[in-house]
């Protein structure tokens, strides 16, 4: 099926008359079927020695041989920036081979620019040519295991959704297949933090979606002029689109919606003192478990909160939420031995809606309050009989 292609991409061309001789091939390593190079033949020799005792940067050769994943427009196509790769004059060719494997699926074009040879006697404008590979065959398997927050009535100013796949993702324009809908099944304007850095784990399987606080803060234009993205008293659908492809182009499985109510905007800051220790007997594995007095962030408090005995020591252990992300249970990976222990809480640790221990996240702008980040902690204490 590679072999097909290849074949007929050498000849799906567009050129000036001018620079009829001149003929742009792909061809791959026969190693490795994904690794492919653009190779120009019918250069003058004269051009090609020339060329090959000259010491070009790399922008150099990109004025002479570009190559780009193809947009559609052939006039938009050749202004885009270059692949990377290197150049070289391989006998009677010009090569170029990318840095990296070729996507499959995309298109890319190739454009020659005879004119920009160090031998001046070529013509034309520039000879151009498209090349794809194959989709890949795959299955759809990938889904959305999980949205978090889970519960089903969420904060007004609810500050970020986490997006659970159950294999790597592909990296950009994730925007293109996440909605946010109300009632009435119209998308939301712009809900979220629309960033180019996208914010995913290293695995590719978890992304972190921030509703923009500029809809959510009090006194900032953005909520003044459109208003706030998501109301008290009304319903709501984060939905994932089944066209994202995953690492492997493959579509996801299935399309993934989450409808939640909204509730009343939450404004105070974690106050610890409400929260509930159930510590478990000594001698045994079972879990410690903390009520939260609300909910809190599914990333943050698995990673924040941390045991220790009576030495100060960190123990090991696995750690899970619970009802709607109310409850955290720790299981050790030895037998608890009885004494003092503490449970210990960075402050950075939030709630849905970015509050912190002492400190909300929406302060009044006209104090000139500053958000600070520390690795500050509090300290919890417990006894294990």
């Amino acid at each position: 099926m590679v072999a097909g292609l290849f074949a007929a991409a050498r000849f799906v061309f567009i050129f000036d008359t001018r620079a009829a001789d001149l003929v742009i091939s792909w061809t791959h390593d026969p190693a490795d079927t994904n690794r492919f190079a653009v190779e120009v033949s019918g250069v003058n020799p004269a051009a090609l020695k020339e060329l090959q005792q000259a010491n070009w940067s790399r922008a150099q050769w990109q004025q002479l041989l570009s190559v780009h994943t193809e947009q559609g427009d052939l006039l938009s196509d050749v202004g885009l920036p270059a692949m990377i790769g290197s150049y070289a004059v391989d006998g009677s060719v010009i090569r170029f081979a990318p840095q990296f494997p070729l996507e499959p699926g995309l298109k890319y074009r190739a454009a020659f620019y005879p004119n920009r040879l160090p031998e001046r006697s070529a013509s034309g404008r520039f000879v151009t040519a498209v090349f794809q590979l194959p989709p890949r065959t795959t299955n759809a398997t990938t889904v959305v295991k999980q949205i978090y927050p889970s519960a089903g009535t969420l904060p007004e100013n609810l500050l970020k959704f986490y997006v659970h796949f159950s294999a790597p993702m592909r990296r950009g324009h994730i925007y293109d297949y996440i909605h946010l809908r109300n009632a009435a099944g119209r998308d939301v304007e712009l809900p979220f933090l629309e960033i180019d850095e996208e914010l995913w784990n290293p695995a590719m399987t978890r992304l972190t979606l921030f509703i923009d606080p500029g809809r959510i803060k009090r006194g900032v234009q953005p909520l003044e002029e459109v208003g706030p993205a998501l109301e008290e008293g009304k319903r709501y659908t984060l939905v994932i689109d089944r066209e994202w492809p995953d690492a492997q182009g493959a579509l996801l499985k299935e399309s993934f919606r989450k409808t939640f109510q909204v509730g009343p905007p939450d404004r105070a800051s974690i106050d610890i003192a409400g929260w509930k220790i159930q510590a478990p007997q000594t001698g045994t594995h079972a879990p410690l478990a903390v009520r939260f007095s609300k909910s809190m962030d599914h990333a943050l408090a698995q990673r924040v909160i941390r045991v220790a005995d009576k030495s100060n020591r960190l123990l090991e252990g696995s750690i899970a939420l619970e009802e709607h992300e109310q409850r955290w249970t720790f299981v050790p990976k030895e037998a608890w031995r009885p004494g003092p222990h503490a449970l210990l809480v960075e402050k950075t640790i939030e709630d849905l809606a970015g509050n912190n221990i002492g400190k909300a996240f929406e302060v009044d702008l006209f104090e000139g309050v500053q958000r600070r980040f520390t690795n500050e902690t509090v300290r919890l204490p417990f006894e294990i009989r």
